[in-house]
């Protein structure tokens, strides 16, 4: 890195790059929010690699898809760089901190998670999760219900999924033609702000500049575009076939690596709009974990880097500790195996997408906007988040029901959480460390 802001920086090496994601995986904590700032401060801002209106552009294109978008960001902008080995290094590393991570942390859990000190840090964390919860709903709806159709779409997707249990991508897709049909007849509000808008900061010339040309192996090539294609179908399928004849169709980890494939591509919105999914799934349609360990496992994944849709490896090692596919006398095996495979099929759509998509994005660095149909999808999404946070708080303030005797700690863990979020909201590993502390000492 040249410190000449008029110099354009010297190229990074695969292996630079490589060290440069490895090191992001392992501190991305704060949500999207907060790994999509560290990737500008650094990437932009720090060693000038892409310029701010370039990343702004990838980073338009990543909130249109399904799956988690800092993720993504970082697939693009390693694909930009170093090509499809480049993207899939970025995206990789991105996460796989975060699995070991949790495959640690779910194989204590389900060994130790009954023991005074285990209960006593969740009895704390999951008030706190519960106030994050309820900010993300009040937060993106904040930003996305400019209108009353759109608080309607809302209101409506929160009725269908709390008091009715409607499936979620009924929902989805309801409001999707909602949206299509809002689009047309009242455009004015059903029109979608940018995603992120472009900035005229200006940071020095970079490596990827604004009138930089596209890289070779970023142009847009229809037979580059179909091999992608057919590579993604091949490996869903192969990876589902060879589940199907080891454990047949019925068997656990294929119906896992069936169910999250499907999950994979209902996650507009990040992950708090498809867990309302992954719950009535994993737990009401399936058995594969209770609604306790669901939250305790959100508990976890808030507290570890990378995106809080790797909670769904926990989910996959629950459920296959419980359920042994392995045999009785393997459930750590059994555990990893269906993490790993919980977050192959969870994330392989993300890299087929940036793979797919970016070299037609590349055709052009104007802005995007989002559609109405997806307008719509948003608003139904701040309904389901809300009903998340609103069954979170029903079974971590009256554990037992609503007969039972309420947890007047936990509310006022919850309460400083959500104060202390209010108040600073890119700081949510100190809150939670601090509500686990309570939830210790209590």
């Amino acid at each position: 890195m040249t410190d000449n802001k008029n110099e354009t920086p010297a190229a990074p090496s695969f292996t630079q790059a490589l060290a440069y994601w490895l090191w992001l995986g392992c501190i991305s904590f704060g949500g999207p929010a907060g790994q999509i700032a560290i990737m500008h401060q650094d990437l932009v801002e720090k060693k000038r690699w892409i310029s701010d209106r370039r990343f702004l552009h990838a980073l338009n294109y990543c909130m249109l898809l399904p799956g988690p978008e800092a993720q993504q960001l970082a697939t693009y902008l390693g694909w930009l760089l170093h090509g499809k080995w480049g993207g899939f290094a970025a995206g990789a590393l991105f996460v796989l901190p975060s699995l070991l991570l949790l495959i640690i942390l779910s194989g204590l859990y389900m060994a130790f998670g009954h023991t005074l000190a285990i209960a006593g840090l969740l009895y704390g964390i999951k008030p706190a999760v519960t106030a994050i919860v309820a900010l993300a709903a009040w937060r993106i709806g904040k930003r996305v219900l400019h209108s009353v159709w759109l608080a309607g779409i809302s209101l409506a997707a929160f009725a269908a999924i709390f008091f009715f249990s409607l499936p979620f991508p009924a929902i989805i897709l309801a409001a999707a033609i909602l949206g299509w049909l809002g689009g047309r007849l009242w455009p004015q509000d059903f029109a979608a702000a940018q995603a992120h808008a472009a900035t005229n900061n200006s940071y020095g010339k970079a490596l990827i500049d604004d009138d930089t040309p596209t890289p070779a192996h970023a142009l847009f090539s229809s037979s580059r575009f179909l091999r992608t294609l057919l590579i993604g179908l091949a490996l869903w399928g192969g990876a589902l076939a060879a589940l199907s004849l080891v454990f047949g169709w019925n068997g656990l980890l294929t119906q896992m690596g069936w169910f999250f494939s499907k999950a994979a591509l209902l996650t507009f919105g990040g992950a708090y709009a498809v867990l309302p999914y992954v719950f009535q799934g994993a737990v009401d349609q399936f058995g594969w974990l209770s609604a306790g360990q669901m939250i305790d496992g959100l508990a976890l994944g808030e507290s570890t880097p990378g995106p809080l849709i790797m909670v769904t490896a926990f989910v996959g090692f629950v459920g296959a500790w419980t359920h042994a596919p392995l045999g009785g006398e393997h459930l750590l095996a059994s555990g990893v195996v269906g993490a790993l495979v919980v977050t192959f099929f969870t994330f392989l759509p993300s890299f087929v997408f940036i793979f797919l998509g970016a070299p037609l994005i590349e055709k052009t660095h104007g802005n995007l906007h989002l559609a109405a149909p997806l307008t719509g999808i948003t608003a139904a999404v701040v309904g389901v988040i809300a009903s998340l946070a609103l069954f979170f708080a029903w079974h971590v303030y009256w554990p037992q029901g609503w007969q039972g005797e309420f947890e007047w700690p936990a509310l006022i863990i919850g309460l400083c959480a959500f104060a202390a979020l209010w108040r600073w909201p890119t700081r949510v590993i100190p809150v939670i460390a601090a509500s686990a502390v309570a939830g210790l000492l209590i």
